[in-house]
């Protein structure tokens, strides 16, 4: 994919930035009337590309992953950064996946007669211009791009500059499926700049971006939230939370403990900390904490776990409120279901929430008054995830309430307007 506007240096970016808006309005217009086949066609083309440039895209993530590391990037974010075969075949595949997917746009709903003998619906119709600010990880730009195509939106992406060559590789791959499929190149639009005043630009455009989607750290977020006079969908924290039921499977719970927080530490649907229900703690905590620790994490705990895990350090009031995204896990034994409700309500980010039970009123209970993006019963809070969910992919996840919650995918991406059927009625 060519990029949209020549940068020769940063005094040009404002004019760069301003190019690169008014490619994108242009392109949205062509991506909202593109049909299905003609969408389906470019996504097949990206995914037979992505596969085909397979050894080119390790070679730029070598490049990439010398850099960070020189740069010293965190173990965490090298994680996120590095690509293999089968990550690449992974992403491929998510393509296809969202290729499958129906196409939600121009999807009628709610079409119903009045007195008038109007018949008045609403249909679903693209966002328009989303811009998407993210870090270190190469499959967002896939992600990101084949969401906005199939959902008749165009994108403008800022990676962070630790990946740049595997972003630039993956977005002339996707350029290179428009073209092919007949739609516009600039429908996906990677920034050719790593200054961060390109961010500042970007979320300041609301001429030209409809949508802004950061995924990125609590001080990235902190800092668009402050700067945007575009809309944005996102999330500040993952500080989710697994709550062991007086009535839990205790072979179960170990499990679904275990798995939530060791799946992979990095991610916002991580576990970072678990209650346990008093009635059930001196059994179960000396179980999941021999498998925790096992797998190096560290226990922080409130008296009552420090005195039944001599391992566990005395956790502080800040612990309760801390996403670690790392080897660190709080632990709380509460009294009743009250208490873990009120636990999660005071110190969670609204991200996801978890019990394990076999008592159905706890389970109802916990469904309907922790008010989380997501809540699960009997499953681990690192499911929060869009292919997980049947959407092919995600753009994100948010913790709002307006638009889209929960993990974005397709729908997340499209907006409905009211649609009015008449036959020559007159208002009288």
């Amino acid at each position: 994919m060519n990029a949209p506007a020549e940068l020769t240096s940063s005094a040009d970016l404002p004019a760069y930035m301003e190019t690169v808006g008014q490619r994108a309005r242009a392109a949205a217009m062509a991506m909202a009337r593109a049909s299905t086949a003609q969408k389906n066609a470019a996504l097949a083309e990206i995914a037979a590309a992505i596969r085909a440039s397979s050894a080119s895209l390790l070679e730029a993530n070598r490049h990439d992953l010398e850099r960070a590391a020189g740069a010293g990037l965190a173990g965490p974010l090298l994680d996120r950064l590095r690509l293999s075969a089968a990550a690449i075949e992974k992403m491929a595949a998510g393509v296809e996946k969202v290729a499958a997917l129906p196409d939600p746009v121009g999807e009628m709903s709610e079409v119903r007669p009045q007195p008038s003998g109007l018949r008045i619906g609403r249909m679903r119709v693209p966002l328009g211009v989303i811009g998407i600010i993210y870090e270190s990880r190469p499959n967002v730009t896939v992600d990101a791009a084949t969401l906005c195509l199939k959902s008749g939106n165009a994108t403008i992406l800022r990676g962070g500059s630790e990946a740049f060559d595997s972003n630039r590789l993956l977005a002339q791959q996707v350029g290179h499926g428009l073209r092919q499929a007949g739609l516009p190149a600039e429908a996906v639009q990677l920034v050719a700049s790593t200054d961060r005043a390109a961010v500042g630009l970007l979320v300041s455009m609301p001429k030209y971006v409809d949508l802004i989607v950061p995924r990125g750290g609590r001080g990235l977020i902190e800092r668009l939230g402050a700067e945007s006079r575009v809309p944005m969908l996102k999330h500040l924290d993952g500080n989710c939370h697994v709550y062991v039921d007086a009535a839990a499977d205790l072979a179960q719970a170990v499990d679904v403990a275990v798995n939530a927080k060791t799946y992979r530490l990095f991610v916002c649907g991580a576990m970072e900390t678990l209650l346990v229900h008093a009635d059930v703690a001196s059994v179960f905590l000396p179980q999941v904490a021999a498998e925790l620790i096992a797998r190096g994490i560290e226990l922080r705990g409130c008296p009552a776990t420090c005195a039944a895990l001599p391992q566990a350090k005395p956790a502080t009031e800040e612990d309760w409120f801390t996403e670690y995204l790392g080897p660190i896990l709080a632990v709380r034994v509460v009294d009743s279901l009250d208490t873990a409700i009120a636990h999660i309500s005071h110190y969670g980010s609204h991200h996801t929430d978890s019990i394990v039970s076999r008592d159905h009123l706890a389970i109802e209970r916990f469904l309907r008054e922790v008010d989380s993006s997501s809540v699960m019963v009997n499953a681990p809070t690192c499911f929060a995830d869009g292919f997980e969910y049947g959407l092919g992919a995600e753009i994100g996840i948010s913790t709002d309430k307006l638009h889209a919650r929960g993990p974005v995918g397709l729908e997340g991406l499209t907006s409905q307007k009211y649609v009015v059927f008449g036959s020559g009625q007159l208002r009288g």
